[in-house]
């Protein structure tokens, strides 16, 4: 297989997962509160770096150069969205 039709068949794939991220309903608690917990609400990676109050270098957030983020996201939503309108749930131990 070349590598133009490796590079396609990546971005297909890529595309495929997106979707199948973006068409996933929410219909269990159990699922939306596991979902929550283990997203995180902002990027990890995001670092100051600071010695004796002093900034020495920042790192920025990086999740947005992950291919999926927002899907993942928009899944984080759906299930807050469904713990909240459907479940009662307060989302604010969520973020």
């Amino acid at each position: 297989m070349n590598l133009l039709n490796k590079a396609h068949l990546n971005k297909h794939l890529l595309n495929q997962i997106r979707y199948q991220l973006e068409v996933v309903e929410i219909h269990d608690y159990n699922l939306a509160r596991l979902l929550c917990k283990i997203i995180p609400s902002h990027c990890p990676f995001e670092r100051t770096v600071k010695i004796n109050g002093r900034t020495l270098f920042r790192i920025p957030p990086l999740c947005k150069l992950n291919p999926l983020y927002e899907q993942v996201i928009g899944l984080r939503y759906k299930c807050l969205l469904y713990l909240v309108d459907v479940c009662g749930e307060d989302a604010t131990k969520y973020c």
